[in-house]
């Protein structure tokens, strides 16, 4: 996989196809809404989804892990699909989770999913968190002039044409001041790049970045609304 590079306030940053970023300067590696137990959750209404989606999103975690080896993971926020979702998770992945957990200083950003950190496992749990010039939280809101805000919540995306058709995927957002990342879950979906919510938290040069088997495919989020 080929990340693509991305200069903001001075820093380096690598979007990854995978749908994490990673900064090199401090062995930081970001992730958003992991929704994990969102199958087991779907299931309990009635919903007939195959109950692997926990075991698939940390399958991509730990590869993402062995990838850049982090000092420190920042989830931004969601990364459980509701408060019981700890209790519903399967033994060996919880030891999965617990041994990630282990490995890397795991900033745990609180969602509205899951306003409270799993216990028994070695996070730091925050609202919001700091590094540098950036500033990680779950939901976009207003920042202070000279800080980047990186973030998560919306589960972006956008479509892309093709010869025949068009693909739609989830995809990064990136202006001069802030930083949304796809969702990271299995079972995610997402709302398009055009919706207000989305559009509106963003300057007229933002650009998009289409995640793609191996690479990204960028465009102006300008050329997206116009469809």
């Amino acid at each position: 996989m080929t990340p693509a590079p991305l200069h903001v306030a001075d820093e380096r940053l690598m979007l990854d196809p995978m749908g994490a970023l990673y900064w090199p300067a401090r062995h930081l590696l970001v992730v958003s809404d992991l929704h994990l137990e969102k199958g087991s959750a779907q299931a309990a209404r009635g919903a007939l989804l195959p109950p692997w989606d926990s075991k698939v999103t940390l399958d991509r975690l730990a590869a993402l892990m062995r990838r850049y080896r982090p000092q420190t993971v920042v989830t931004l926020g969601d990364s459980f699909h509701d408060a019981g979702g700890i209790g519903r998770l399967a033994p060996e992945q919880q030891d999965r989770l617990r041994a990630m957990t282990e490995a890397a200083r795991f900033v745990w950003v609180l969602g509205n999913h899951d306003p409270d950190p799993p216990r028994g496992f070695a996070v730091e749990p925050t609202s919001a968190h700091t590094a540098g010039p950036f500033l990680f939280r779950h939901e976009a809101a207003p920042v202070e002039a000279g800080s980047i805000e990186i973030c998560g919540h919306h589960h972006p995306k956008a479509a892309m044409p093709t010869r025949a058709t068009q693909v739609t995927r989830p995809c990064f957002v990136t202006d001069s001041r802030r930083v949304m990342l796809p969702a990271f879950g299995a079972y995610t979906g997402g709302l398009d790049v055009r919706h207000p919510a989305i559009w509106r938290l963003f300057s007229a040069g933002a650009r998009v970045f289409l995640l793609g088997r191996e690479r990204l495919f960028s465009f102006a989020l300008a050329t997206a609304r116009a469809g």
